[in-house]
């Protein structure tokens, strides 16, 4: 097949994603609108018969006093990664975006490269010989997924190392952990969970925390509480019209597209978070929690009620999203990796995100750049 490539409306994009049983949701026409500082554009990939085999959402950032782009697909574009004529694919998307002005774009497939299960996770962790999780053996490779890779090299792709995701610095988890929901019961899940995870949820319950899902109207509240997160956990939290920006986007694109689940206890907002649905993909998003009554458990109790939820919507994965790769106790996030492993599942590692040098000066300067800020 040879593909031909062109913008589509956010309607075409949206269909597509219909038709698809997983598409990240930084692919979809809403997500351009969660980012005010990158210009977003909706493309499709046609076969022959003029069908629409392919899609994705490209942002493009504009350099400093030059109207040239960073073009960026976060987890995209959707096409077949695995078929064998990849470059056939690639090679119109890179001409076109060049011809929009781009002089770098960054890509991140949606390929899986191996797993690890929790209970390979755990292990890790309490191996005072392991420091890293991408050293330990994984408890399965994906197949395809080191050809890709030897592809997208032979192309002049170059992998890049995961980074943040403000200004130019963009960057999506490489590693991230997901609970497989397809084809089993919410108690085969709760009995997946470890053993600390069941009697926290007990004690929650117990104590009388209450998990409900809020509104718009209780985004300030969410955030007032993720600002203190931001404090505790030692990083840059983003403002509030941000969030606001996201409801908006996301539940005018789809109603259900996104939610906030906030716990109380006795009057007081302890815990709340942002789940986001797209087909049989649920993302948690992003938590937040107070340093006070942690002992009343608020944040298991909203993880398990926003996974039963996420269970009643059809979901076949949940996903934890980003953990750390670095195994090393002085790691202030390895707390948070203790976390996620304890709901059962699994650690997944994707292929990464990769770097074309459409105008190796610009790109250069733009490393330079980087590094120095």
């Amino acid at each position: 097949m040879n593909p031909t490539l062109r913008p589509i409306s956010r309607a075409e994009h949206l269909a597509f994603v219909a038709s698809r049983a997983s598409v990240s949701h930084m692919q979809l026409p809403s997500w351009g609108d969660v980012k005010p500082d990158w210009e977003a554009e909706s493309l499709g990939w046609f076969d022959e018969q003029g069908r629409i085999v392919g899609a994705g959402l490209v942002l493009l950032r504009p350099l400093p006093k030059v109207k040239r782009y960073l073009a960026y697909l976060p987890e995209g574009p959707a096409i077949d990664w695995h078929g064998p004529e990849l470059e056939r694919w690639l090679r119109p998307m890179l001409a076109y975006l060049k011809r929009r002005g781009a002089f770098s774009v960054k890509m991140g497939p949606p390929v899986v490269s191996r797993r690890w299960s929790a209970d390979t996770v755990k292990a890790a962790i309490a191996d005072p010989g392991a420091h890293r999780l991408g050293d330990v053996e994984p408890t399965s490779y994906e197949p395809g997924a080191g050809e890709l890779a030897d592809r997208l090299r032979r192309m002049g792709w170059r992998q890049t190392e995961p980074g943040g995701e403000e200004g130019f610095a963009a960057g999506q988890p490489r590693y991230v952990f997901q609970v497989p929901f397809a084809g089993r019961s919410l108690d085969d899940i709760h009995r997946g969970l470890n053993q600390q995870w069941r009697r926290n949820i007990k004690k929650a319950d117990k104590a009388g925390v209450k998990v409900v899902q809020g509104g718009y109207d209780d985004l300030p509240a969410f955030h007032e509480l993720y600002a203190e997160t931001a404090e505790r956990d030692r990083f840059i939290p983003r403002p509030l019209p941000y969030f606001r920006r996201m409801w908006t986007a996301l539940t005018t694109e789809h109603p259900d597209r996104m939610r906030l689940y906030l716990a109380h206890h006795e009057g007081d907002l302890l815990a709340a978070a942002t789940m986001i649905v797209v087909g049989g993909h649920v993302w948690y998003s992003y938590g937040a929690s107070t340093s006070r009554k942690r002992e009343v458990q608020p944040n298991n109790a909203m993880q398990w009620r926003m996974m039963a939820d996420a269970h009643e919507l059809g979901a076949a994965v949940y996903d934890f999203r980003g953990i750390t790769d670095t195994l090393e106790e002085s790691d202030h996030l390895l707390g948070l990796l203790r976390f996620k492993a304890g709901a059962g599942g699994e650690a997944v590692e994707y292929v990464g995100e990769w770097d074309f040098p459409l105008n190796r000066l610009l790109h250069k300067a733009l490393d330079v750049y980087l590094a120095r800020r």
